[in-house]
């Protein structure tokens, strides 16, 4: 009886880890600027910098709906550096050099410079900013998009099509996940 009870426990467990690894996969790893810049050092990938504030309604439903969508959880960790930042926020960040403060840290709705800076002062909430691996802009995609949006620019991006066809093309001829 012991034996078939600690084999029904040995392999709960290792169903549960599996489900808990298959989870973690499925989750979007966010990276601070800074953390993102030394791992590019080690490994150059492209960025998928998020400009959020707390106040943003739409930014909370990216975070609900389409951050936590399998395919484009998955393909972001493999092929970006993932970062969160708070447009808003009042920590220093240093890119390239220059560094970014906000302002008026205190105060409500102080814009930090480095989203100014991101979003060539166009600030509107939820933003994407895309950099490449010298961390230089390649462009800003401003708004709420679901994943079935979302997927076809982030290969757009990665595949550096913007480099010889414009999107509307790309997309004409893009067979993504979400396509039935």
């Amino acid at each position: 009886m012991k034996k078939i009870f600690s084999a029904l426990l040995i392999g709960t467990l290792l169903l549960s880890y599996g489900a808990l690894q298959a989870q973690s996969e499925t989750k979007i790893k966010w990276y601070t600027m800074e953390e993102a810049i030394a791992l590019n050092k080690k490994n150059p990938k492209k960025f998928f910098v998020d400009l959020y504030t707390d106040w943003c309604g739409w930014c909370k439903k990216m975070d609900a709906n389409t951050f936590t969508d399998p395919v484009i959880a998955k393909y972001m960790n493999e092929n970006f550096w993932p970062v969160k930042f708070d447009a808003e926020g009042s920590d220093p960040v240093t890119v390239n050099g220059n560094t970014y403060v906000n302002p008026n840290p205190g105060k409500s709705r102080s814009t930090h410079q480095l989203a100014i800076a991101l979003l060539n002062g166009k600030m509107s909430y939820p933003s994407f900013a895309f950099l490449d691996q010298e961390i230089k802009l390649i462009t800003v995609l401003p708004g709420y998009n679901t994943p079935e949006k979302l997927e076809p620019v982030l290969h757009f991006i990665v595949e550096e099509a913007y480099q010889k066809e414009s999107f509307q093309d790309f997309q004409a001829g893009f067979k993504g996940s979400f396509i039935k």
